[in-house]
């Protein structure tokens, strides 16, 4: 008598994922990309703003926003350019890249 267990019927690569269809998993993606992208970068955007403050503007606030706007708009601009390129129209199955 041997102790081995049957083996299992194999799973396909796709089904260890959600039930999502793949579009809606892309957006989810591309909105969390870019959400951690304007947290990243606007906390750059206003430490870099602080540390002008303190060292060449007398300790002003205008310097961190500045610096928070500078870093958020940024990150914008990369994830509007994101969407952007989703949408570019294709031509026999293959991306068309604009200049």
């Amino acid at each position: 008598m041997s102790d081995s267990v049957a083996p299992s019927s194999p799973q396909a690569p796709g089904s260890l994922r959600s039930n999502r269809p793949m579009s809606e998993a892309l957006l989810n993606e591309k909105w969390d990309h870019c959400l951690s992208t304007m947290l990243i970068r606007s906390t750059l955007g206003a430490s870099f703003g602080v540390i002008f403050s303190v060292l060449l503007f007398k300790r002003r606030a205008w310097p961190a926003f500045v610096g928070f706007g500078f870093g958020a708009g940024r990150a914008w601009e990369e994830c509007d350019n994101s969407f952007k390129r989703a949408a570019a129209p294709t031509r026999d199955g293959l991306r068309t890249m604009r200049q």
